[in-house]
């Protein structure tokens, strides 16, 4: 049994986890929490992408295209699997197929993705252009100090957009022979998660149940598409995905997620049955 449980997430490919806007990866604060720490005790092999935080989805895809092309040259392995939270999801999926890294990829797991955008960014740019600019620069060049080398706030947030997303799903599609599988997360009210409050509630008026950034229905992607759901009232938010709290959603037991880092093993698990 114990063996078992430590091979358990020895996939056949390595990991590649992709991280979301507004974060890198770095030692401290490890932006998926306790996350990485189990799925190593459970066997896996886990590498980053180490793109920008701010950076354009393009950019970063370029950067992610070459981070795997390193990846594949360094631990001797012919493909990757990758699994991304939030933008994380984009800049992965246009490094497949955009960047010629389709081949190099057996996987694209994508969490709480925004990938047919988002319709309350949509009424957002109605605000006048010269409040988005200005918000831009501050952002652009604090994050500039930070260490991201091609942050552009603008085109980040100009990308959620619904019309922008289309756009990219049409230049992005699948990469044939690469399993792409997705899924969202779903706060049970406001108060889930107090970082997310006004957000959930805002975008649970346009655009219906949602993660406090993302929808459900802007979630889905792929073969299979699945919602997470804890066993307490409060659900999952955007950023319980990725473990923000270091510790259990709930002490309860019964149907449903009582630790996120539960569910990251029994995907890779998936993975590993599928042969990836």
């Amino acid at each position: 049994m114990k063996d078992t449980i430590k091979t358990s997430c020895r996939t056949r490919f390595p990991l590649v986890f992709i991280h979301g806007a507004g974060f890198r990866d770095l030692k401290w604060p490890v932006y998926w929490g306790r996350i990485p720490g189990v799925l190593r005790d459970h066997g896996a092999e886990i590498y980053y992408g180490l793109q920008d935080c701010w950076a354009s989805i393009e950019t970063n895809a370029e950067v992610i295209a070459g981070r795997i092309k390193d990846i594949i040259k360094e631990s001797g392995y012919e493909k990757v699997n990758i699994i991304a939270h939030s933008k994380g999801g984009l800049d992965a999926r246009m490094a497949a197929s955009s960047f010629g890294c389709g081949d190099r990829i057996a996987s694209i797991t994508t969490i709480a993705t925004p990938h047919h955008g988002s319709k309350t960014i949509d009424r957002l740019f109605a605000i006048p252009r010269s409040i988005w600019n200005l918000a831009a620069f501050a952002v652009n060049n604090w994050i500039r100090i930070v260490g991201d080398k091609k942050p552009d706030f603008l085109k980040v947030c100009e990308d959620f957009t619904t019309e922008k997303m289309r756009e990219f799903n049409e230049n992005n599609p699948d990469v044939p022979g690469v399993y792409y599988q997705s899924f969202g997360c779903r706060m049970s009210h406001p108060f889930s998660d107090i970082n997310l409050s006004t957000a959930n509630a805002v975008i649970r008026h346009i655009e219906g149940e949602n993660d406090g950034l993302v929808s459900l229905e802007s979630a889905k992607w792929g073969e299979n598409f699945s919602v997470l759901s804890s066993n307490s009232f409060r659900g999952i938010s955007h950023l319980d995905a990725i473990d923000l709290r270091r510790h259990r959603l709930t002490s309860k037991k019964g149907d449903g997620i009582s630790d996120i880092c539960d569910f990251y093993v029994t995907m890779v698990e998936g993975l590993k049955e599928r042969g990836f």
